[in-house]
């Protein structure tokens, strides 16, 4: 598995402000339409995957498992993160590519709801 390129991606979306990190900030995102894809670690709690589950299924919004609390917030350069949302169409769409090429290795990802 290439996680490398996900986070990478994730790095790139920090820096060009299309990320939305924290449960909060993600809740708000996907309630208000601006997220196009939600990240939730592999390793959140049952609650917190029912939670972002339940919540992008209602809003339609394409949802993702994949990395680890510690990883996924150094990858965006903040600290321990469980969620977080994608507010930019095209980085989305190639971090679902990615995300889905980490599933037929592995992976834990769910890109249509």
């Amino acid at each position: 598995m290439d996680s490398n390129k996900v986070y990478s991606l994730l790095s790139l979306s920090m820096r060009a402000g299309k990320v939305k990190s924290g449960e909060f900030a993600t809740l708000e995102a996907i309630r208000t339409g601006t997220a196009h894809l939600v990240i939730v670690t592999e390793d959140a709690s049952d609650n917190t995957i029912k939670q972002f589950s339940d919540k992008c299924k209602y809003y339609n919004v394409p949802i993702a498992f994949f990395g680890d609390k510690e990883s996924l917030g150094h990858a965006i350069g903040k600290g321990v993160r469980t969620s977080l949302a994608i507010t930019d169409k095209g980085l989305s769409e190639s971090l679902r590519k990615n995300l889905l090429e980490e599933e037929l290795d592995g992976g834990n990802v769910n890109g249509k709801n």
